[in-house]
């Protein structure tokens, strides 16, 4: 065989091989990419062994618009069955992080200004409970992560084929809860290991979402500050100026208000059997006049299965 007739087989083959794959890739079902994503998460018998679970780590919360500063603290989440607790802890002066319970089909998003208000993203995953109260909040890192079951009273998956995110291809697959069609959510996983990598969560409304606490209504993220920016007494979060009224203020909130939760998962490491993401990233972001962008950066540093959890975690208040 020459060699021109040999380059032609040879690309020939790459051409149906790449048409193969894309084919195989658009007749793939949203339970073809379930089954595989539970694959790699371990075996049935493992997965259904671990009946609760405590992740704890490092959290860095940072401000990336709309203010500035970062500041150390915790992150723990805790589940078992279908309860789960995400606690996220900073030490300012103001603000002392976040906490979303579920108990079932209750939920739960405590207040953690002073005053006893809620921040922002509080009040976003308050008023849009979907992802709290179908268990897709912390992913796999909770024994009751959505797609662990889908036959239970959950949404619908669709999905949606390989998409490329900052350069990077997934496989994507859209979830339409039953209740709260408004909110839009998108489920992106690795293409080769089916490995859940990251949730968007987006919502337009016209009349907002803000907490009672001035700091977390419409307006300028609150600013770190202090001698100390990885936490301690001298840490702080002070607010700049909001749209605390007038014609501004007015002339906001006609406008509708875009919200983005975005969940990622990355450095997955294998414990007991189970491959769980150690690097947890939730990130929130506002946008109507000014746009407000808080992260919340999650490195675990262990992670214990099958222990006995105190009721209290899960309480609804």
């Amino acid at each position: 065989m020459d060699h021109t007739r040999q380059y032609r087989l040879v690309t020939i083959f790459a051409v149906l091989l790449v048409a193969f794959s894309a084919a195989t890739a658009a007749d793939m079902k949203p339970e073809d990419v379930v089954q595989k994503h539970l694959a790699s998460i371990g075996s049935p018998e493992v997965r259904a062994a671990a009946k609760s679970r405590v992740m704890e780590g490092n959290a860095s919360y940072r401000i990336l618009v709309g203010g500035s500063g970062e500041l150390e603290g915790k992150a723990t989440l805790v589940s078992e069955g279908d309860k789960m607790l995400l606690q996220l802890k900073i030490n300012a002066l103001k603000y002392h992080g976040e906490k979303f319970v579920r108990n079932g089909g209750k939920t739960f998003v405590s207040g953690t200004y002073d005053d006893g208000s809620r921040s922002e993203l509080g009040e976003f995953l308050r008023a849009e409970d979907v992802p709290l109260r179908d268990g897709l909040l912390g992913g796999v890192l909770s024994t009751d992560w959505a797609l662990l079951d889908m036959s239970k009273d959950k949404g619908k998956l669709h999905y949606d084929g390989l998409k490329k995110v900052d350069g990077v291809e997934y496989r994507v697959v859209s979830y339409q809860a039953r209740r709260n069609a408004d909110l839009d959510i998108t489920m992106y996983f690795e293409p080769e290991t089916f490995r859940h990598a990251m949730t968007v969560y987006k919502a337009s409304v016209h009349t907002g979402i803000a907490g009672t606490n001035p700091e977390g209504a419409l307006g300028v993220a609150p600013n770190v500050t202090g001698g100390n920016v990885a936490g301690g007494a001298d840490a702080h979060l002070t607010n700049e100026p909001s749209l605390a009224g007038g014609a501004d203020a007015q002339s906001a909130r006609q406008q509708p208000t875009r919200y983005r939760v975005e969940e990622r998962f990355s450095d997955f490491q294998t414990v007991e059997g189970l491959t769980l993401p150690w690097h947890y990233e939730l990130k929130f972001s506002s946008e109507q006049q000014m746009t407000k962008v808080v992260d919340w950066d999650i490195k675990t540093t262990r992670v214990l299965n099958n222990v006995s959890l105190n009721a209290k975690n899960f309480e609804i208040h």
